[in-house]
């Protein structure tokens, strides 16, 4: 054979497979985007309304998620498309009210499961109450609830009402020279400190210094951060192996996160060698440790930590979000009247009772309605379909797919709610005009078996709070928190500072 002629058939040869390697890419190619047609076009979520570019790419979603302002974009897509919306190719975002709740987070069966990359365990490895399966979670929420029972926060009134006090005592000083209030950074000391002390026996000494803690600091950027991050990996299993392995698993990332859970480990077991001299969430717990059900160490930990960002932050912000409302021209009737209330009621702050504070109906009504307009936790709280799908609303909807109702397009929606921009505690009340809305919609602290488990101290602690406020000062918004409210949400509220004027009550 002639060196021309190998020439020639080397040629070829190499022609042959650069052109069966171009056909193998246009055949993956074109499946690979076929799919994504069929699957945005004729697929079985198909049938569900939403923008077109949402069921073809999750990128609308994810960059609306990252710049903080999905919640709001939902919300108008519920306004146009109803219901249930396709809001990104494997997604249903639903704000159908009480019976949504019901189908998605209820005790019923088959149930769809937490989504993983969602409730992500803790540095230590070990599942908390939130982050637990169905049988550990059972197991954890029994034993914790007992912390948490009317019995128990009856026995931590001296205690809440003693931080109470601390925090208009510190506010006092403030006012009576002249000074201007954060109230979002007093609110979220005293919650914290509130909580250090039913959860480790001592308070964390922010309200005292005036300011939150590094920790504390450090978790609320957390919500921002990890919000990016988790969007990354969602977007393709590339993307969420790169940050799993490079990023999550980096000694500095590590060490960091460690040096976080440290905080509260060690206060932790600090409470459990000793203890407080007064009840707090664990009494009750540790006086059965000898029960078959028990929580282990690594499971104390993990709650304790869960404990202190879901029982403090959301209470504050609750709180400054109702105060804001309060003090808007518009609400200033409902600020007179729930006034009138508490200071009708009370001569002090002496004079509060857990007991006589849930008495108050207008409070309950304000407050209900501040957690419709205003809820600490905006964000939806994603689940995915079982193995073989399941029906909700009365549709099929296929296994692996997340569903979710989300809290602000419901709590928002004029489908539930006459003027659903305006704050109209009355319609709580059985106001005649408020007749057609749909209240059993709003569900703050979630629904079903895995709501909130703090939510009897929660009412408490914002009804105490916001009548020693009451009692002790008139409170006006300082100019430069006219806007406030208008807040990104990276799973929760990304809050300023809520300045305010303080005048203290003769």
């Amino acid at each position: 054979m002639s060196a021309g002629t190998a020439t020639t058939q080397d040629v070829l040869i190499s022609k042959s497979f650069a052109s069966l390697f171009i056909s193998l890419i246009v055949i993956i190619a074109t499946s690979y985007f076929g799919r994504i047609l069929y699957d945005a076009f004729l697929g079985p979520l198909s049938k569900f309304p939403g923008p077109k570019l949402r069921a073809l790419s999750k990128v609308p979603g994810l960059y609306t998620t990252i710049t903080g302002r999905d919640a709001f974009v939902r919300s108008e897509l519920h306004k146009k498309y109803g219901p249930v919306v396709r809001v990104n190719p494997t997604e249903l975002s639903f704000n159908g009210g009480a019976e949504a709740w019901e189908a998605i987070y209820s005790f019923k069966k088959p149930k769809p499961v937490r989504d993983p990359q969602f409730y992500a365990v803790g540095v230590n490895g070990c599942p908390d109450v939130v982050t637990s399966d169905e049988k550990n979670h059972s197991r954890q929420r029994k034993i914790l609830s007992t912390g948490f029972s009317d019995q128990a926060i009856k026995g931590y009134e001296p205690l809440l009402k003693s931080w109470a006090q601390k925090m208009i005592t510190e506010m006092s000083k403030l006012a009576s020279n002249g000074g201007k209030v954060d109230m979002l950074k007093y609110l979220n000391c005293t919650t914290f400190d509130i909580m250090g002390d039913l959860a480790f026996g001592e308070g964390l000494g922010m309200l005292e210094d005036g300011e939150l803690s590094p920790w504390v600091q450090t978790i609320f950027a957390g919500f921002k951060a990890g919000t990016f991050w988790r969007c990354v990996m969602q977007y393709s299993a590339i993307t969420n192996w790169l940050v799993a392995k490079l990023l999550l698993n980096s000694k500095q990332v590590r060490v960091k996160m460690w040096e976080n859970f440290e905080y509260c480990r060690s206060r932790m077991d600090k409470r459990l060698s000793r203890e407080p001299a007064h009840s707090d969430l664990w009494s009750r717990i540790l006086s059965k440790s000898d029960s078959a059900e028990k929580l282990s160490r690594d499971e104390y930990h993990s709650n304790a930590v869960t404990l202190m960002v879901a029982g403090t932050e959301t209470t504050a912000t609750a709180l400054s979000g109702l105060i804001y409302l309060l003090h808007q021209t518009d609400n200033r009737p409902a600020l007179d009247k729930l006034k009138a209330e508490v200071r009708g009621k009370f001569s002090s702050f002496e004079d509060v009772t857990l007991e006589s504070l849930a008495r108050l109906e207008y409070m309950h009504a304000i407050i209900q309605e501040g957690l419709r307009i205003y809820p600490p936790a905006p964000s939806q709280l994603p689940r995915r379909t079982p193995s073989g799908g399941m029906m909700v609303n009365g549709q099929f909807i296929p296994e692996n797919i997340t569903i979710d109702v989300h809290p602000l397009a419901t709590f928002m929606s004029p489908t539930h709610f006459k003027n659903p921009l305006k704050f109209r505690p009355e319609r709580w009340l059985g106001d005649p005009e408020y007749k057609d809305d749909h209240l059993d919609a709003v569900e703050p602290f979630s629904y079903g078996p895995q709501n909130c488990l703090g939510k009897s101290l929660a009412w408490h602690e914002m009804r105490l709070l916001l009548a020693a406020l009451i009692l002790s000062f008139d409170v006006e918004l300082a100019a430069e928190s006219k806007d406030w409210i208008d807040q990104n949400i990276y799973v929760l509220w990304e809050k300023k500072p809520l300045i305010c004027a303080l005048r203290e009550v003769s």
